[in-house]
């Protein structure tokens, strides 16, 4: 399962390049929403390709179901899309943070993507 089955060979090689490059030397405050955003481009690309009814199980139906809740661990099924980018990309989503703790740019990612639209200043 991958992102490229919705998105198509030339954007994913595009992302794939782009984390290759980004990722060894970036910040996750900084990759974790443009990662979310190859999630939310993939996700409209996926609605207009398929509605509202898509496969179960499908790519498009893992994002559409992860678009709709609130709770990161409720999307889970998008780390497996997330860690193949990764790994096509040959770069590793997992930190260390300065007092030893362990973290994931793809967690973060998929943070980011499920509250995409939220605005606190709002609230």
């Amino acid at each position: 399962m991958s992102l490229k089955q919705i998105v198509g060979q030339k954007t994913y090689s595009v992302w794939v390049e782009m984390l290759r490059q980004l990722v060894p030397e970036g910040r996750t405050h900084r990759l974790a929403p443009l990662v979310a955003g190859m999630l939310q481009y993939t996700a409209d690309m996926a609605y207009q390709k398929y509605g509202d009814n898509p496969d179960e199980g499908s790519v498009a139906h893992v994002l559409m179901m992860a678009s709709d809740v609130y709770d990161p661990a409720e999307a889970e099924e998008l780390s497996e899309l997330l860690e193949q980018l990764f790994e096509d990309a040959q770069a590793s989503a997992e930190r260390v943070s300065s007092r030893g703790d362990d973290y994931s740019i793809i967690e973060s990612a998929i943070y980011e993507f499920i509250h995409w639209y939220d605005m606190p200043w709002e609230a």
